[in-house]
């Protein structure tokens, strides 16, 4: 089999075997997405009492996150109500609403993931890594990070960072209109989708007009990538419109309940030391700890920088640094760093693809012992992402360390699929997960066919295997890239 469509088949089936249920951040996404297929509105007054993340203008609540993941889910819950209604289904109980969320983070999340990992492989043999170093850097991203957690929650952090790795990819090319308006489109869309996204939209853009300069078409490039651009533009602006009057009226203007937004803009100041060591080496949001395959990422990265024989490579790994590094920043100047409810620092999380391109550089040019020190670097990261991911990928706010003292202790006991709150509830209280108070609203696909506990992962296990003998199959057929 292909090494692209295993890898494919690897992520995607790996996203999609869990569904996470709700928490306010997802429920705020959906109400909007039930908002427009059901009321054809987009305000969620009727599904308000589910989110506390929410806005209020004119007599009316309002989503308070980018619209753009929800926007790109409506087709999909559209499509199965409809289907539903067909059979006689009531779209509306508790079972409808969970397979409809679940389909619509599978669709959107997990699939836009899973194609991100696979472009990332490529993207690297095409600036010189080899196939090996390729692939090990795609699974560590897909794998062995928060990206995993990530890809099977509702919310937009993975989604912008697999379109903005799109825009990257199509940047770094540069050949014809059809890359350009690759660019326009997925670095807008992720703009959409999480405002943040902006500034690495318009350091690929920039990428995008220097690759294309001397090119023959660049013009046609160029002007592709602003035409997309715009069109996002305009339907964010459009939507911000019909829900606040205005096209330059974002939603967090009118948010309830968080006094630190009002600090800086929206919340962002300037980085703090003690916020930038929390985020990467903490117990309780730290990236390194979690990935650990992370932290010797920007080696790689200077190598693609240093490089002296492909200058494409060097703007990529330029790029590709500056934007890992603005997100680490960003993270580290907003008031609410720690993210709530999170597994690692997910405001931080779409710095990761871009970290994982210099992982491929630094093992191409690495002896067998270092390779070797990788594998087991990220190994590392998958495990802990694996029980964080089969128990609860959202851990409370309140857990000062939550691998160590919630997430672990539940997955050795085989108490997976903690998460109570379904995407019609309120909320839940901190604690007294794993007092069964309340039944679980989450699930992975082995407790659907019956399956309990670390059992229910034997078909995940058994999917893996199977990729992982057709990748073996396939080590020894692909060719070294020319450096």
């Amino acid at each position: 089999m292909n090494r692209r469509v295993t890898l494919f088949v690897l992520l995607f089936a790996s996203y999609a075997y869990f569904y996470q249920a709700g928490g306010w951040n997802q429920n705020s996404r959906f109400d909007l997405v039930r908002a427009i297929a059901n009321e054809h509105t987009f305000h969620i007054d009727p599904y308000v009492h589910s989110t506390g993340d929410k806005a209020y203008f004119d007599g009316h609540y309002y989503s308070d996150k980018a619209p753009g993941l929800a926007l790109a889910a409506v087709p999909i819950v559209a499509l199965v109500r409809s289907v539903m209604h067909v059979f006689g289904a009531d779209p509306e109980t508790y079972a409808s609403i969970a397979l409809l969320s679940y389909l619509a983070t599978v669709f959107t999340a997990g699939l836009f993931t899973a194609l991100a990992g696979v472009s990332l492989y490529t993207l690297c043999i095409e600036l010189g890594a080899t196939s090996d170093a390729a692939l090990f850097a795609a699974i560590t991203f897909g794998l062995a990070t928060p990206i995993w957690t990530l890809a099977t929650i509702f919310i937009g952090h993975a989604f912008s960072a697999a379109l903005l790795v799109f825009a990257f990819v199509a940047a770094c090319r540069s050949r014809n209109w059809l890359d350009g308006a690759l660019v326009g489109l997925c670095g807008g869309w992720a703009t959409v989708s999480d405002f943040p996204a902006a500034v690495p939209a318009v350091l690929i853009a920039a990428l995008t007009v220097i690759n294309a300069w001397r090119r023959d078409r660049a013009l046609g490039i160029i002007g592709a990538m602003t035409g997309t651009a715009l069109a996002c533009a305009a339907v964010l602006m459009a939507y911000q419109y019909a829900c606040f009057g205005s096209p330059f009226h974002l939603a967090y203007s009118s948010e309830e309940g968080y006094i630190g937004m009002q600090q800086g803009i929206f919340g962002v100041n300037v980085p703090r030391l003690i916020r930038l060591r929390r985020i990467l080496f903490g117990a309780y949001r730290g990236l390194l700890p979690l990935a650990p395959a992370l932290a010797v990422s920007p080696i790689g990265l200077a190598i693609m920088i240093g490089s002296r024989t492909d200058r494409y490579r060097v703007k990529a790994g330029v790029v590709a640094a500056a934007i890992a590094t603005y997100y680490i920043l960003l993270n580290a100047s907003y008031a609410y760093w720690e993210g709530g409810w999170s597994y690692g620092p997910r405001h931080a999380s779409p710095a990761i693809p871009f970290l994982c391109i210099g992982l491929a550089f630094l093992w191409t040019m690495a002896p067998l012992l270092v390779r070797w020190g990788l594998v087991a670097l990220s190994a590392y990261g998958l495990a802990v992402t694996l029980v964080a991911v089969s128990t609860m990928p959202l851990p409370p706010a309140n857990i000062r360390r939550p691998v160590a003292d919630f997430l672990w202790p539940a997955f050795r006991d085989g108490d997976l699929a903690l998460n109570t709150q379904t995407f019609a509830s309120g909320g839940v209280a901190d604690a007294g997960f794993r007092s069964h108070s309340d039944p679980k609203a989450a699930f992975n696909l082995g407790m659907k066919i019956g399956l309990d506990g670390r059992a229910s992962l034997l078909p995940l296990i058994v999917v893996w295997a199977g990729c992982a003998a057709a990748l073996w199959g396939s080590a020894r057929t692909k060719p070294r890239a020319a450096a």
